[in-house]
């Protein structure tokens, strides 16, 4: 009779392929660091409201982690524009991924401009307020001289030097250095592949950094949650909740209704399944309130989920200076609730060219740290300058909305890459259902799929133009 130790070895002995399950538990410890964000959000609210004083004092908490963050963005988008166009054949690909993402985030601004055009007419809810001089001077205090006029915008693209590119966190700057370095590795052919691996190397060290940083996230997220209740208090956010409730529920329908309806029609997804795969991300940004704090996490999960690295890598940077569906949709409604609590409600005849120049103006403030309210100001005062004195209305809760705003712009460009992926054919739709459904889970450790890439010393495998690699030959 076989005794219980036998058995036992039995049992091991028949099921070999259970082995690899330490892994797996190694990557759920990331788990515990999400939680510890959560409760560090939960305890930095109860400090702002009970500490006001105190709280405010932690801000430097939030502002250095998503500094840290910051510091990661420009080397990651870098290395993935130069690996991904580096490893395409064809250049006309490479112009048609930018050109469609360029004229998709063009046609979507003016949706979400539209959208919150018609929620401001309805709601009306500047309606009753009082203007003070304070009030006024705090208006004028938000016109930033840092947003550029679309001229000198274009022209502040272009890097001083190569190396400032990496220096001054401009995203554009690094995304034209990326795309020359690509297209020139392009070109090189075998010559460059050895460069190319240098890339590889290079990106898997940036984003194990970014790993190790993300384990600050608790503190950085108790230190800007906790400065923003204490900052704005109950007594801000009661006096203009109708126009926060208004744009919540605005950016709510904008993101479900308008962009899930897109997502279903052309890529065949469900809206709430690729949020749920991109859960931890909306995390990081609601306490953080950046949505730039996301934006490497969003690189590499958006490559994981089976997009191209071109697609990825072009749609992603560019949206995040060009796809603010979250800040067309803010601009308007604070435009209206300014006009009315001024008392000079406007047209719809005078709203459409204000709009207008707004869409132009945020273009020109990308990057620009408080751009949302920058913009706003800066838009007015050279649009309709008599509505400047009404930006001091909303500077009590601009941080709570900048929430909602952070949120839809990454839900917008995250949706965006999928579509772009889809409308150039550069997107595995069977591993994009094999990621949703949980069946490849995101490797939390690395932020990279070590399997994926070409290990030292081999030749890079070239890409084809339809997206599909193809071993290198000697």
């Amino acid at each position: 009779m076989p005794t219980k130790t036998s058995r036992r070895a039995a049992v091991a002995a028949s099921t070999p392929d259970t082995a690899p399950a330490a892994p797996a538990a190694r990557r759920d410890r990331t788990h515990y660091l999400y939680l510890a964000v959560i409760a560090a959000v939960a305890l930095g609210i109860v400090v702002g409201l009970a500490a006001p004083d105190f709280a405010v004092e932690l801000k430097p908490l939030g502002t250095g982690f998503v500094n840290l963050i910051k510091m990661m963005i420009s080397p990651i988008i870098f290395c993935t524009i130069v690996l991904g166009i580096g490893s395409v054949r064809k250049a006309a690909k490479v112009g048609a991924v930018g050109g469609i993402a360029l004229g998709y985030f063009l046609v979507m601004s003016l949706v979400a401009l539209a959208i919150g055009l018609l929620v401001g007419n309805v709601l009306h809810p500047g309606d009753g307020l009082h203007l003070t001089d304070a009030i006024k001077a705090s208006g004028h205090g938000q016109v930033s001289d840092e947003a550029l006029p679309p001229v000198e915008f274009v022209l502040s693209i272009i890097p001083v030097t190569f190396v400032s590119a990496f220096t001054e966190g401009q995203v554009l700057q690094t995304l034209l250095v990326a795309l020359l370095a690509g297209f020139a590795l392009q070109t090189m052919g075998a010559a460059g592949r050895p460069v190319l691996r240098g890339v590889e190397h290079i990106q898997r060290l940036v984003f194990r950094i970014l790993a190790m940083v993300m384990w600050a996230a608790p503190i950085g997220a108790f230190g800007a949650i906790a400065a923003v209740v204490g900052s704005a208090g109950l007594d801000a956010l009661k006096s203009l909740a109708v126009l926060m409730l208004g744009f919540y529920v605005t950016c709510f329908l904008f993101v479900f209704v308008v962009l899930g309806a897109l997502l279903r029609a052309v890529a065949g997804l469900n809206v709430f399944s690729l949020f749920k795969y991109l859960a931890r991300e909306f995390l990081l940004i609601l306490s953080t309130s950046s949505s730039e704090s996301a934006l490497p996490r969003l690189i590499a999960k958006m490559e994981h989920l089976g997009v191209s690295k071109p697609v990825v890598g072009i749609t992603v940077p560019t949206g995040y200076s060009f796809n603010l569906d979250g800040t067309m949709i803010y601009m308007t409604m604070a435009s209206l609730y300014i006009a009315d609590a001024l008392g000079t409600p406007m047209s719809v005849g005078e709203q459409i060219p204000l709009l207008l120049f707004l869409l132009l103006a945020s273009k020109g403030a990308a990057g620009v740290s408080g751009a949302g309210l920058a913009t706003l100001a800066g838009g007015l005062q050279s649009h309709k300058p008599a509505l400047v004195d009404g930006v001091g209305l909303i500077v009590g809760i601009d941080r709570f909305m900048s929430e909602a705003r952070a949120l839809t712009n990454f839900a917008g460009n995250a949706v965006a890459t999928v579509l772009v992926g889809t409308w150039t054919k550069e997107i595995d739709r069977d591993r994009v259902q094999r990621v949703l459904a949980g069946d490849l889970p995101f490797d939390e450790r690395t932020l990279l799929d070590e399997h994926g890439t070409a290990p030292a010393g081999a030749d890079m495998p070239e890409q084809r133009g339809d997206g599909e690699r193809e071993p290198a030959t000697a």
